[in-house]
């Protein structure tokens, strides 16, 4: 799994025109998945999310996590995180996990996500979204599986 993490003040996503997730205060996750992701990678990857201390204390130092401030997540699909761009000029996607397997995975992830009393919101796996967000900070990570 591939995961851009932003911290944000605010994020929603919309689809033809209708908002269908939408957040303050936490992170915007675009969620890409491979062919050999597991779900011990997504386990480990909601961990670590959930944990993360990126968040600033009183002295303004990254101490605190996303639960200890309360954060939302918005988790939104991204299949071309593993768009190749080595050769050519138009991105191979052979990287991307096919689609039934990919949902499967990034429905369970979220749902992880939720077990660790995050609340999450979505876009529509598939669907063609309309992001938007303001990134706070700018704070903006990659997390993968090792």
């Amino acid at each position: 799994m591939r995961i851009v993490l932003q911290r944000v003040k605010e994020a929603k996503v919309e689809v033809e025109g209708k908002t269908v997730g939408q957040i303050q205060k936490g992170y915007m996750l675009l969620v890409g998945i491979t062919h050999d992701d597991t779900q011990e990678d997504a386990a480990k990857l909601a961990d670590k999310i959930a944990h993360l201390r990126i968040f600033e204390d009183a002295d303004g130092k990254m101490n605190h996590s996303i639960q200890d401030v309360e954060g939302s997540i918005l988790s939104v699909s991204q299949f071309t995180l593993y768009g190749d761009t080595r050769k050519g000029r138009r991105p191979n996607f052979m990287n991307a996990a096919k689609p039934d397997y990919a949902k499967d995975l990034y429905d369970q992830f979220n749902v992880l996500l939720g077990q660790k009393g995050l609340h999450v919101e979505t876009g529509i796996f598939g669907a063609m979204m309309d992001v938007s967000l303001i990134n706070d900070g700018p704070v903006t990570l990659i997390l993968e599986n090792q």
